[in-house]
């Protein structure tokens, strides 16, 4: 996510109110987004709508699409994680058509600015989350066949190539000149991963090549092994980046470094829960607030579906408390286990920084 522009005040009841201008750059800005846009703030974003001309003629002739931009006052959103798009649909306010209803259909690389009347704690912080996501260090991709090996490094534009390595007829294929390409392979993929600071590596391509040089990884560079995934591709290149990138390969990585945040945060929860004469944390809405009453809160888990519910304001007051506390607070996603789990709790928990009476 790219945040372009903040216009933010902090009004006399501290509540926080002003625009904020974003382009987000994968599906998973899009889910974030999810989770900022709510009903009744003013949206800003270029789209298409049709415009009709006057004319002399009886029938018009048929009209056409052009783009303009449009605020519109938000009444739904919704996300289509299949088709890789948001839909946020209300009243037109400013522009063509004041008073029309139209739907945003926000894609990746869309601008979009959000006016608020109240910016919620939990919602700046997702921006912020989105933020730092799209600035970790890259991930390469490299597409592999018999003979024949493309690598690319994976920007927030698009993949840049690295190198490529291609072997004459004949070469690439045997056990000895196979060696031989994956070593060259290796050598140059080493080279270009630590240079470039990366973090993760996709290995893809048709056929078992791409398995092969993989348990060739597993002995000759072990490290690099362990930070390597196997994707399917049909081809190599170009249109075998794009073809990762489609499979959604990249942003699944980065949704794993967030899982296993999760999963980690609700062990350690279970684990207080389950401990004799009760352990480091609690669960419910009501022994949470208690918790925070006491400052006792040194890390707030809760579900994304409760910040978004009717009567979130009392949640979001919990929030601030534990805030102004020092404490941390942690948004868990309800499309992973971890904050079904958490759900199946009351949707909120707290580990302590020391037990209550």
């Amino acid at each position: 996510m790219k945040l372009l522009r903040k216009r933010l005040k902090r009004r006399e009841n501290q509540q926080i109110a002003g625009e904020i201008t974003v382009m987000p750059e994968s599906t998973d800005d899009l889910w974030h987004l999810r989770y900022v846009i709510e009903p009744g703030d003013l949206v800003y974003s270029s789209t298409f709508r049709r415009v009709e001309e006057s004319t002399d003629k009886i029938r018009p002739d048929k009209t056409e699409k052009k783009r303009v931009r449009l605020g519109i006052r938000v009444e739904g959103v919704e996300f289509h994680k299949f088709s890789h798009r948001l839909r946020v649909k209300g009243v037109i306010e400013t522009g063509l058509d004041a008073g029309y209803y139209h739907t945003f259909n926000i894609e990746p690389e869309i601008e979009l600015s959000i006016i608020k009347s109240n910016w919620r704690t939990h919602q700046l912080e997702r921006l912020r989350e989105a933020e730092r996501a799209s600035n970790k260090a890259p991930i390469i991709i490299l597409t592999i066949e018999s003979g024949e090996a493309v690598a690319g490094i994976v920007r927030q534009y698009g993949v840049d190539e690295l190198f490529s390595i291609r072997y004459g007829s004949g070469k690439g294929s045997g056990d000895s000149t196979m060696k031989e390409f994956f070593n060259d392979v290796l050598n140059q993929l080493q080279q270009a991963y630590y240079s470039n600071a990366c973090d993760a590596l996709i290995i893809a391509g048709p056929g078992f090549i791409k398995n092969e040089f993989y348990e060739f990884m597993r002995e000759k560079a072990p490290e690099l092994h362990k930070r390597a995934v196997i994707e399917q591709a049909s081809s190599t290149g170009i249109s075998g980046f794009m073809e990762v990138l489609k499979r959604g390969a990249v942003a699944r990585l980065r949704a794993v470094e967030r899982l296993a945040r999760e999963v980690k945060l609700l062990a350690n929860l279970m684990a207080e829960i389950s401990r004799d004469e009760g352990g480091l944390a609690v669960y419910g809405e009501a022994e949470v607030r208690k918790a925070m009453q006491y400052g006792a809160v040194e890390r707030l888990l809760v579900c994304d579906e409760m910040l978004m519910a009717e009567g979130s304001e009392e949640i979001e007051d919990l929030l601030r408390g534990v805030e102004r506390m020092g404490g941390n607070i942690v948004v868990f996603s309800t499309e992973f286990e971890p904050g079904k789990r958490l759900k199946a709790l009351g949707g909120i928990a707290a580990m302590l920084r020391f037990k209550l009476r």
